[in-house]
């Protein structure tokens, strides 16, 4: 008997780099958007956050446009610039907002990728954020 990670056909070579090739697409990685950021590389792309306004005010990457998913309709995106791609990030990998931006507006008209990890992982990095004044993190009951 096989053991159950081999069960099905393993892609040859050129199947897995086209796969993973294009996996890579859709993805960003915090490490090459971090430093970019740093290194003022921010031509051709947007950052869009994709939860609540909350969330919004209580910690973002620099720079990121408040784009909640549930918004993101024709009459909301029709100042934004088609030809950028927007970068839609969320909680974490627990969290799909960044995923149904990204389908929202791609079904626009847009390119999107989505940042692996979401503000959890760049959080839990050391990269910087920026906050609202007067934000605060709710607490259960309040």
């Amino acid at each position: 008997m096989k053991p159950r990670i081999l069960q099905f056909d393993t892609p040859t070579p050129n199947e897995a780099v086209a796969y993973f090739g294009r996996e890579l697409g859709f993805e960003v990685d915090p490490v090459d958007l971090a430093q970019d950021l740093e290194d003022g590389r921010t031509d051709g792309y947007v950052l869009a956050e994709t939860r609540g306004a909350e969330a919004y005010a209580r910690a973002r990457i620099p720079g990121a446009i408040h784009l909640p998913y549930r918004d993101i309709i024709e009459d909301s995106t029709r100042d934004l610039d088609k030809n950028l791609v927007y970068v839609c990030y969320c909680e974490s990998i627990h969290c799909n907002a960044a995923t149904q931006g990204a389908l929202r507006l791609s079904a626009l008209g847009f390119t999107a990728k989505r940042l692996s990890g979401g503000i959890t992982t760049w959080q839990n990095a050391g990269y910087p954020t920026e906050s609202t004044p007067g934000s605060h993190l709710r607490t259960l009951g309040e």
